[in-house]
């Protein structure tokens, strides 16, 4: 899956120009624990996090990637060895031999706006897709859950402006929907399936928001990557037009997705609190 449409200038600019994050400022840097890294671009698994170590460069550090992920070419400046995705040439980094620093001698160090990280470790590839259904704790509380998905992130989608606020998102005036991100297994897990999975664990009847939660950057929309995204989504609509009225969800394309605060990541989970503000209702035989 090409994921190109939902990547933030900053992540264009690493994945498709071969730029580079600044030191210290990843948001992977540092980070431990079992899962796998991901191709921000493609979803393609590229390393293990057992072979993640620190190596104090400023930037995560890979001894060994996994088998058939990864390709080397010689960089533009004719000296390094850069490492992009062997599927879809995405950037990732650049790799260093000889140092020492681990049994496999050789650093892979790659930008963490490269990637994601999913807590599989096991899995080979992903896929993704992008729901927006009022306010975006219950939707990623809910669709997190589910076997299958890997990873769930909330942000900004849609709007008019880059690397948006909360508080702005809030104002109705950026354009901006409240949206999940979401990774899953395509050998557990079907676009089509979790779609109405979204479409019954919200309103996509009621116009304007949901709930309570009244507002533009509360409407019901599913964001298609592709042709055949759009047209699974729509069937799926149509059955519901079917079934009840005129469903209000809307079909836009995949834009640039902007991760939202850190205390808007799952929130229900950090707080503890058991009120969640969206409950799942069967609107599929």
């Amino acid at each position: 899956m090409d994921k190109s449409a939902s990547l933030t200038p900053n992540e264009l600019r690493i994945l498709k120009h071969q730029d580079t994050e600044p030191a210290h400022s990843g948001k992977y840097n540092s980070s431990i624990g079992l899962g796998t890294y991901l191709c921000r671009q493609c979803g393609l698994a590229l390393f293990r996090a057992d072979s993640k170590f620190i190596s104090s460069c400023g930037w995560p550090s890979f001894d060994i990637e996994i088998l058939n992920s990864v390709k080397r070419k010689i960089d533009q400046d004719g000296v390094r060895t850069e490492i992009i995705c062997q599927r879809c040439g995405a950037h990732l980094g650049h790799v260093f031999m000889g140092e020492q620093l681990t049994k496999a001698n050789t650093r892979h160090c790659v930008n963490s706006l490269s990637m994601d990280f999913v807590s599989d470790p096991d899995i080979l590839d992903t896929e993704e897709a992008i729901y927006a259904g009022g306010c975006f704790w219950g939707v990623q509380h809910l669709l997190k859950s589910l076997d299958g998905v890997l990873a769930t992130v909330v942000g900004y989608t849609g709007g008019r402006i880059d690397d948006p606020s909360y508080v702005q998102v809030c104002s109705g005036n950026t354009g901006h929907f409240e949206a999940v991100r979401v990774i899953y297994d395509n050998s557990k897990l079907t676009f089509e399936t979790l779609t109405k999975i979204f479409l019954e664990i919200h309103d996509p009847y009621q116009q304007n928001g949901q709930g309570f939660d009244i507002g533009s950057q509360y409407k019901s929309a599913i964001f298609c990557y592709d042709e055949q995204q759009k047209q699974t989504a729509k069937e799926l609509l149509n059955i519901l037009k079917q079934e009840k009225k005129m469903p209000m969800t809307v079909l836009l394309p995949v834009s640039a997705f902007w991760s939202a605060e850190d205390e808007h990541q799952d929130y229900y989970a950090k707080h503890q609190n058991n009120n969640i503000c969206h409950t799942r209702v069967s609107r599929f035989k």
